[in-house]
């Protein structure tokens, strides 16, 4: 019997030959990362273990990026707990305001991340670095604690579902559509604890930015991870920034799933989930009654510079709506570089948007952009729970770069074609 790539990953870093789902196991790590909000509480966890020196100062990395900069006095300690443990403990990969980025964003940048590893952080979007063909996923704080020590961590095996994406991709259609579709299909409950592997024809024309995307959002349906098997498209992105070895793997032709999904694409509209979960998806034509007060575009899951030029595209010449209000947060300092070299930030601007600093703030209703009672906002974030991004009584729809640009010039969800 084969295996799965996440099961080839998960045997190699155990020392195992062979896996199979439901095995309890102790793994290797390649990296373990934290951010404001939870490594404060994973280092405070460390301390108490009385020890004086990270596993690898190379391989532990921290990222003030959700309150960034620094909303108040409690946000501003909770940074420099990072700050001062970064120091004392000569940290390697601590990214300071100016130099960082959405880790999410920053961390594949940076050749942080290679094809091959394991890696955990205390943030649930870790997933994100599957794209790569990596089994990356997110853990406790406490876990994190005893990763920084030991460079160690537990798994149970998962099991696998095969998600196969076959036909042509409409235009204004990409992987925030592929991912929302499939949520929508399958629940926010659909792949829980297992791993979501991407495939077929349309996966594999699919750019680095969009897969990035779709593994980004497999929390949302549960997955304890996703990945897609790297390829020509992955080993080009990765030979720019590589600083270590790698490893590419397949999954066996035998390999045995829990589930098999397949989409012919072709005739796929833009998706739109409304609130107050990600299942909760219609068509883009579906949702154009809906009226709205906030545009909101970035965040770990479409802050890249695919998600600005397409931005960009359609603001261009055009103006936001005069009662809506436009964020903008491009995902690292370097996106932030390129759209600012191509001309895109100036378009932004003349259309009326805020252009923000890398951070997460809007997404999670940390700061910038906050919902008051009643209003309306639709982003290109990842999650439109109860009071995510404001209050409890507002709502968030979750939507492409391109819908939500093209939203923000009509004041109301929008199909970019009506541009």
């Amino acid at each position: 019997m084969g295996m799965t790539i996440s099961q080839k990953i998960l045997a190699r870093h155990a020392g195992r030959k062979m896996l199979e789902p439901g095995e309890l196991i102790n793994c290797q790590l390649d990296l373990v990362l934290g951010n404001d909000v939870t490594a404060p509480v994973a280092i405070a966890e460390f301390k108490k273990l009385g020890i004086d020196k990270v596993y690898d100062q190379s391989r532990v990395v921290l990222v003030p990026d959700h309150f960034t900069p620094n909303k108040d006095i409690k946000s501003a300690e909770q940074c420099k707990i990072l700050r001062d443990f970064a120091r004392q403990y000569e940290i390697e990969n601590y990214f300071e305001i100016g130099q960082m980025g959405i880790e999410h964003c920053l961390l594949p940048e940076q050749g942080l991340v290679v094809p091959g590893d394991l890696i955990i952080g205390a943030d649930s979007h870790t997933c994100t670095y599957g794209a790569l063909g990596a089994f990356a996923t997110g853990v406790g704080s406490t876990d994190m604690a005893a990763g920084m020590a030991t460079g160690e961590a537990w798994f149970k095996v998962p099991e696998s579902i095969k998600f196969v994406y076959y036909g042509h991709l409409p235009r204004w259609v990409g992987g925030k559509d592929l991912i929302l579709h499939t949520i929508g299909d399958i629940g926010v409950d659909g792949a829980r604890y297992m791993s979501m592997e991407f495939t077929g024809e349309v996966i594999q024309n699919l750019s680095m930015d969009n897969r990035f995307t779709m593994a980004n959002m497999a929390i949302e349906a549960g997955g304890k991870n996703g990945i897609f098997a790297a390829d020509e498209i992955t080993l080009d992105y990765v030979k720019k920034r590589v600083k270590r070895p790698f490893e590419l793997y397949q999954s066996d032709p035998d390999a045995v799933y829990f589930d098999i999904k397949e989409y012919d694409v072709s005739k796929l509209e833009p998706v739109v989930a409304f609130p107050h979960l990600p299942e909760n998806t219609r068509p883009v034509t579906e949702a154009t009654h809906v009226s709205l007060d906030q545009v909101v575009i970035g965040s770990c899951t479409n802050g890249r510079i695919e998600d600005m030029e397409i931005t960009a595209s359609l603001l261009k010449g055009q103006k936001v709506h005069p009662e809506i209000r436009v964020i903008i947060f491009p995902g690292t300092r370097e996106i932030y570089l390129e759209a600012l070299r191509r001309g895109y930030i100036e378009t932004f601007i003349e259309a009326g948007a805020v252009v923000s600093t890398p951070t997460c703030g809007p997404c999670l209703g940390g700061h910038m952009g906050i919902l008051a009672r009643g209003e309306k906002a639709l982003a290109t974030t990842n999650r439109n729970f109860v009071g995510r991004m404001g209050h409890p009584e507002s709502e968030v729809y979750l939507a492409s770069p391109a819908v939500a640009a093209a939203s923000a010039v009509k004041g109301r969800i929008t199909a970019p074609w009506e541009l």
